[in-house]
């Protein structure tokens, strides 16, 4: 599978200028991939371009719906159909109960969801219109179950998890598939300042190589590492009391 050419010719990916976006578009234009890149630090989003002959830069930020909207059709006017989204546009900043910081829950929702939702929007109507396409998400781990100062992403990463499941069962029959990714920690730029204990923390490329190879298979959930997986989805099926015991423990 890790040689298997990628079943798709033109890849559109946002949140594409570093971390998990930055090195998928690599790893599928060596592949041969047509890769558009979306993100909005344009310097950035040129370096990557600059990479490969099969990456295309273009700039706009993903939480304004309408500069999506004008990508879609830019994209698919030079490039052809999108045949898979890839939505990796991502924020956190920390915060805990004694400050909440209500401009951190607002960012954080508008970056982690409605990027999405925007980008969803610019492109499903041709792909319910074609009858065919795959679109997906970068969601976490930090989903499945409350993390201390993680109120604002975690419950973000929450609703992309729900909207996917809901998504994927309206998409029956539609010829559109749905994917769903659970990273659990990577390093990158997103988690270069979090102080939090990180356990078994993945290389950029390791994870883009497990992200391509569950979306070349259609799998619903991309979830790695195994072994955090599994952790938290333990932890969420146990007791209240003795949940947040281990969750103190292990965090």
């Amino acid at each position: 599978m890790q040689n298997q050419s990628p079943p798709w010719r033109h890849v559109w990916i946002t949140g594409a200028s570093s971390g998990l976006g930055e090195h998928v578009a690599r790893l599928l234009a060596e592949r041969g991939c047509i890769v558009s890149i979306t993100a909005r630090r344009k310097e950035r989003l040129q370096a990557v371009s600059s990479a490969h002959p099969n990456i295309f830069p273009y700039p706009a930020d993903a939480t304004d719906p309408n500069a999506l909207k004008q990508v879609a059709t830019q994209i698919q006017a030079g490039h052809g159909d999108v045949d898979l989204a890839l939505f990796c546009t991502g924020a956190w900043f920390p915060g805990s109960v004694d400050d909440l910081q209500v401009d951190n829950f607002v960012r954080t929702l508008d970056v982690n969801i409605m990027s999405i939702v925007n980008g969803l929007d610019a492109v499903l109507p041709t792909m319910l219109e074609r009858g065919t396409g795959h679109v997906a998400w970068v969601a976490s781990v930090a989903g499945y179950v409350g993390l201390p100062k993680s109120a604002s992403y975690g419950a973000s990463k929450a609703a992309l998890n729900h909207m996917a499941q809901s998504m994927q069962n309206e998409m029956l029959g539609k010829g559109i598939a749905v994917s769903v990714i659970n990273p659990g920690f990577v390093e990158t730029e997103l988690t270069a300042s979090n102080k939090r204990p990180m356990p078994f923390l993945m290389q950029p490329e390791a994870a883009a190589e497990k992200m391509v190879r569950g979306l070349q298979r259609k799998q619903f959930e991309i979830a790695f590492p195994w072994q955090i997986v599994t952790l938290l989805k333990f932890l969420r099926i146990l007791p209240n009391g003795l949940q947040r015991r281990m969750i103190k423990w292990i965090f």
